[in-house]
């Protein structure tokens, strides 16, 4: 079974992609289970560059093919911030989630609700002989200005996510999975991901 690296040392994206992936022959492993440990500025001004930025030092540094996603927010109300830098749009660097959503929150005060807003993900893999795949995924909704849900990360508990009247973090594990940004990046994936189990 071919070997498979994830290239992030975020436990519950980990957590994410190993599920989303369950049913496909390989064998996936975190940065973690083989002692890696990396630290990359995601320099890129686009989620396709940071992902592959990440997917190549991780599979250059390892020797393995590597998965790394790039994930943001996009708030239209604020011109699609805070987009590719939502892990650093807080001007504290030190900020966690929760600081990071009133920080957003704050700066949305200003503009009428509904402030509607998607998730949107970008994956590659990338072998140590070169690229292999790219993929998108989005998932539509919008900010609420209240916290609701433990089950997520990030901002989740601050996006109702269309159609379902939850947050990204009311959702349970199963229904994430089916219709997270990330779940839908990694779905289109699925074909390229299953030609290159079986090579």
């Amino acid at each position: 079974m071919k070997t498979l690296l994830l290239a992030t040392t975020n436990p519950g994206k980990i957590q994410e992609i190993k599920a989303i992936l369950t049913g496909i022959p390989l064998r996936l492993l975190s940065p973690a289970e083989i002692d890696l440990r990396l630290t990359i500025d995601e320099i890129s001004s686009s989620y396709f560059g940071n992902a592959q930025l990440k997917a190549q030092i991780y599979a250059n540094a390892s020797g393995l093919p590597a998965l790394a996603d790039d994930s943001g927010l996009e708030v239209f109300a604020l011109g699609g911030k805070p987009g590719v830098h939502s892990h650093r749009y807080s001007p504290n660097a030190a900020a966690d989630d929760r600081e990071r959503c009133l920080y957003l929150l704050d700066n949305l005060k200003a503009h009428p609700q509904p402030w509607e807003a998607r998730f949107v993900c970008a994956v590659v893999l990338y072998s140590p002989s070169g690229e292999v795949l790219r993929s998108f995924g989005e998932c539509r909704g919008e900010i609420i200005p209240e916290f609701r849900g433990e089950n997520g990360f990030g901002y989740d508990p601050i996006f109702l996510v269309a159609g379902t009247n939850k947050t990204m973090a009311e959702l349970p594990d199963e229904q994430k999975n089916q219709l997270s940004h990330r779940a839908n990046a990694l779905r289109a994936a699925m074909p390229a991901l299953r030609e290159f189990a079986c090579q």
